[in-house]
């Protein structure tokens, strides 16, 4: 039998890449994102798509968004190539998600549900090391020398679009633009809400579970 393929949905600070990485560790899989994916394949020649530019990395060195088109081909490169995935990040919107459904069929769908107020103190609290990228949280997961990463010493900081005000706007737009695809997937055989504020390993048995129970 391949491998699952899986989506997974959910806000950002619901813990998403975490669990992704719980699943490529249990199942096998390759971890699809649309950001790992763009920079795997910023040098693809997209001058047939009739675009501004003829490669990803010119939009992606100019700060502008990658068109839905591009990012669709890349994507369906990803998993055409992969045996068995976990989709983090994709698809952000409905007319994306209808062109996933011709890339693929899901055997599961995941929902990870967090609370507004959860997300808020999750990203809001969230420290980044400055020099490898390493995640820390204030409450959650604290470094053992405050401001300091345990893994390279680097300074840790907070980042611009993790105060509050920008946490909440990007909530924002997650509503407008990705919870409907979410309401678009339930009548799929494989969808599963599961409750996203338990603890680390409470999400990852549920998420476990839903996965053993529809491959």
């Amino acid at each position: 039998m391949s491998q699952p393929r899986i989506l997974l949905l959910g806000p950002p600070g619901a813990g998403k890449g975490t669990q992704s990485g719980n699943i490529v560790e249990a199942y096998g899989v390759e971890h699809v994102t649309t950001g790992d994916a763009l920079r795997a394949n910023k040098d693809m020649d997209i001058s047939d798509m009739d675009t501004e530019y003829d490669t990803p990395r010119e939009y992606m060195e100019q700060g502008d968004l990658v068109p839905d088109a591009v990012v669709n081909a890349i994507v369906e490169e990803a998993l055409t190539s992969a045996d068995g995935f976990v989709l983090d990040g994709y698809p952000r919107n409905l007319d994306q998600a209808a062109e996933l459904e011709g890339m693929t069929d899901l055997d599961v769908v995941i929902s990870l549900s967090v609370s507004t107020e959860e997300l808020v103190d999750r990203l809001t609290g969230r420290r980044v090391c400055d020099d490898c990228g390493e995640n820390y949280h204030v409450e959650f997961d604290q470094p053992d020398e405050e401001g300091v990463c345990d893994e390279c010493g680097g300074e840790l900081i907070q980042r611009d679009d993790d105060n509050e005000e920008a946490v909440r706007n990007r909530l924002d737009v997650f509503e407008e633009n990705t919870a409907p695809v979410v309401d678009h997937y339930r009548d799929h055989d494989g969808f599963v809400d599961v409750d996203g504020e338990g603890s680390l390993d409470e999400v990852w048995s549920a998420i476990d579970d839903a996965i053993e129970s529809r491959t």
